[in-house]
């Protein structure tokens, strides 16, 4: 299992390296934005700073002199977004927002999801689940800027109960929990539940569905246990198995946000920071949050595939024992 897990870590740092070199070199070849500094002689002095900084040196000198200032905790400075602040520093005011939204987004998706599921495989073939069933695959199937366009209709223009985009005034204040900023949230959360609610209510009707014709099923009506609770007791607890990994992945993408969404509902958080520095062409920001997304994938994908071992022991990483 160690070396499962070390030769994981390994591909991972490797896999990395491999993507932020392509990113370096293809960000720093595309063409320099005009860049003006505060004050009446702005553009000479960015220019100046930018010489200084080994910013029009050739591509390779760059790329090595970007590797010793990561090392010394140095990710380069925004130009266009806000004048020589860090894209640590620009990334980390905008934690709060997008971890706030994905939050309540699980909060509600989650249990939903796999309560759905549950009655699904229940009444399998039966006529509720046909219908779920073309409403689930519906849900997965639109986009969710879909959702988004139509929240914004129906509850901000419609029905005018809830705001078009985010407002200002519930922006994040360091109050985790201010009712006028949920209230301002809600319709960017609801927007990212539909899909979320969709998948987590297929994959659990398949995987309960199966579970319930297993023999061990059978084994534990005869013992006297009604259906429902055989089910709670025996089925949903193994089909479990291969369900959590999949909420631990949903959990791990809660700092990664919704690019879209976030645009969408003007949301201030580190999609629409990631978004502002493509439009804005400022590469360091660009990427540092680019490189930042690809981190979470990749830590994402690791700590999921080791979940399965540590949900069910059973379940071997890397090989079985003995080669067998």
């Amino acid at each position: 299992m160690t070396k499962y897990v070390l030769k994981r870590i390994g591909l991972m740092v490797l896999t990395f390296f491999i993507i932020f070199t392509i990113c370096f070199f293809l960000i720093r070849a595309l063409p320099v934005p005009i860049i003006s500094a505060p004050g009446s002689d702005g553009e000479r002095i960015a220019a100046e700073f930018r010489e200084k900084m080994g910013y029009n040196a050739p591509l390779l000198v760059q790329y090595f002199r970007y590797l010793g200032q990561i090392f010394q905790g140095n990710f380069g400075y925004s130009f266009q977004i806000q004048w020589l602040s860090t894209p640590w520093e620009l990334m980390s005011s905008r934690f709060a927002p997008t971890v706030l939204i994905n939050i309540y987004t699980m909060i509600f998706a989650v249990p939903i999801g796999l309560g759905l599921g549950v009655f699904m495989a229940l009444r399998k073939n039966k006529i509720e689940d046909h219908v779920l069933s073309v409403l689930v695959m519906l849900f997965i199937s639109v986009p969710s800027f879909v959702y988004a366009f139509l929240v914004q209709y129906l509850f901000g223009t419609v029905w005018g109960i809830l705001p078009l985009k985010m407002e200002a005034v519930a922006r994040f204040d360091g109050n985790w929990f201010h009712p006028e900023m949920f209230r301002s949230m809600l319709p960017a959360i609801i927007s990212m539940c539909f899909g979320t609610i969709a998948g987590f209510a297929r994959y659990t009707r398949a995987e309960l569905t199966e579970v319930l014709t297993s023999d061990f099923m059978l084994l534990a009506r005869t013992k006297g246990l009604t259906r429902t609770q055989a089910t709670l007791r025996h089925a949903f607890r193994n089909s479990l198995v291969p369900i959590f990994p999949m909420i631990l992945g949903e959990f791990i993408g809660i700092l990664s946000g919704s690019v879209i969404i976030e645009s969408i509902f003007a949301v201030n958080g580190i999609g629409g920071l990631f978004l502002e520095s493509i439009t804005k062409r400022d590469y360091d920001v660009f990427l540092f949050v680019g490189m930042f997304y690809v981190l979470i994938g990749l830590v994402g994908g690791l700590i999921v595939d080791l979940s399965y071992g540590w949900v069910d022991p059973r379940i071997r990483m890397g090989g079985t024992k003995n080669g067998q």
